[in-house]
């Protein structure tokens, strides 16, 4: 079966921008810590900021979120990042060049802390590189699926009880913060739209399946944390990765805009800001 597709990886640590703005009341007004992975972070976004080998982009969700509610933000997101890198530091690189080591993300959080958002679990289970290796031009190659379910199955049961220890130990570090934590959102729509992107229907169903298993999870150690949990799969319908340019929230394997592949582009982290605010307002 003829796969396609290389790797997106690289990480970034770095505090960024701190905005004056005042924003609402009943908003999370302060100090406000963007933790997570690529997904968060915007890699291949413009403009980059902090280290080149992270991608962490100046208008990923965090930025706009911040900008939005007048928080002063430091966005340590990073490429490539773990629920390990919580608390250890990442090495970073790009197209294998190393490009340094940035601190655990755990050390950007403070007793002062008054909003966290958390994107966290894509890595741990591993669902990019799945996907890359999911990707075929053949239409009689034979579905990915049967070599990677059992695989991906364990790795999301895995990481179950180490994001419950991530959001104990953000709990700890900054406990009078409001932590908020995303899904991810819906990368191929059911039974995809094999060859605009290259991955059967079978396989476009596991992969967003395994997507929404994760989510489950994400969501069930959020909520039994007391914390919020944000759903990106319903208001990401009609923006996923088959659809137009001018609709997509998320790139394919072939990008048709600034974003790295299999990620959200500039509108789409706007989307998820917006969602993301939304829930904090309507709470």
């Amino acid at each position: 079966m003829k796969r396609l597709f290389g790797g997106v990886v690289g990480s970034i640590v770095a505090a960024a921008a701190a905005l004056a703005v005042a924003g609402p009341a009943h908003a999370a007004a302060g100090r406000y810590v963007a933790l997570g992975d690529s997904m968060a972070s915007g890699p291949l976004i413009p403009d980059i900021t902090g280290n080149v080998g992270c991608g962490r982009s100046t208008r990923n969700y965090a930025h706009d979120l911040a900008s939005a509610m007048g928080l002063n933000l430091a966005d340590v997101t990073c490429s490539g990042a773990s629920t390990k890198h919580m608390t250890q530091s990442q090495s970073t690189s790009v197209a294998g060049v190393d490009t340094g080591t940035v601190p655990p993300q755990f050390d950007a959080l403070t007793a002062d802390t008054s909003l966290v958002t958390l994107t966290i679990g894509g890595n741990d289970v591993g669902l990019v590189g799945v996907a890359q290796n999911c990707a075929t031009l053949d239409p009689t190659a034979t579905p990915c699926k049967g070599t990677y379910e059992a695989q991906v199955a364990q790795k999301t049961a895995d990481f179950e009880p180490k994001l419950s220890a991530v959001l104990d130990g953000i709990r700890q570090r900054s406990p009078n913060a409001r932590i908020v934590v995303t899904g991810y959102g819906l990368y191929i729509k059911p039974n995809g739209c094999w060859p605009v992107q290259p991955v059967l229907p079978t396989d476009a169903n596991f992969l967003q399946g395994a997507v929404n298993t994760m989510n489950a999870v994400i969501k069930r150690q959020t909520e039994a944390h007391g914390d919020t949990y944000i759903d990106l799969v319903t208001p990401s319908a009609g923006h996923d990765s088959c659809q137009s340019a001018s609709q997509r929230w998320l790139e394919g394997y072939v990008p048709v805009h600034a974003a790295a592949p299999l990620h959200p582009n500039a509108t789409g982290e706007a989307a998820y800001a917006t969602v993301i605010r939304n829930t904090i307002d309507a709470s």
